[in-house]
């Protein structure tokens, strides 16, 4: 049974610093490498949005970030603008390792945002990575990464919904936590048969 890491959006705009910063974002960075070599496969996602995109507070005439709207697909949090093609914020943390097997850029459509490696947020629109390791023979997945509470916890469940085994670890990730978002998110992924280790 063939088993990949999946490494979540490890950026810059996410670490201490970035504009959207989880607490202790970096500290996961070490850990990840370590992790690495453990696995048959190694794929890494990286937020990839076109500036003024759709999920930014500043796109919304007297919006604010962290403020909820609707959108054609369903609820959205407003966000800080992050994560920018091409910029120093969209940038993988510069002491990750990024020699794995795929690099899959998510979030790049400008109207519709994307937590999920698996799908964008219409829960639709595929990224491709499910055909990717169904080609490669892969089953298992392990995940790590920021933010838990958001694209860690929906690429889990989506993961499982599709019948891969899925393993969180808790520990090579950190965490939004707005409003109570680690303890539902814990609870949706444990809903949908992830192990959080």
């Amino acid at each position: 049974m063939t088993h990949a890491l999946i490494v979540i959006d490890v950026q810059n705009d996410f670490c201490p610093g970035g504009a959207l910063a989880t607490a202790g974002g970096d500290e996961i960075v070490a850990p990840i490498n370590a992790m690495m070599d453990e696995f048959d496969a190694v794929i890494l996602t990286q937020d990839w949005h076109p500036a003024g995109h759709s999920s930014f507070a500043s796109a919304h005439k007297g919006k604010n970030p962290f403020d909820l709207i609707d959108m054609p697909y369903g609820p959205q949090v407003l966000w800080p603008d992050h994560c920018i093609q091409g910029t120093q914020g969209a940038a993988f943390h510069p002491d990750l390792r990024t020699d794995g097997d795929l690099i899959l850029r998510k979030g790049f459509r400008s109207a519709i945002d994307s937590y999920s490696a698996f799908f964008e947020n219409d829960h639709k629109t595929s990224t491709g990575l499910k055909g990717y390791l169904e080609n490669r023979g892969i089953t298992r997945l392990t995940m790590a990464g920021l933010a838990t509470d958001f694209c860690v916890h929906y690429s889990a469940v989506d993961a499982a919904r599709l019948g891969f085994d899925v393993t969180v670890r808790i520990d090579a990730c950190r965490a939004i936590d707005m409003d109570g978002s680690l303890v539902t998110a814990e609870h949706a992924m444990r809903g949908a048969g992830v192990t959080l280790a």
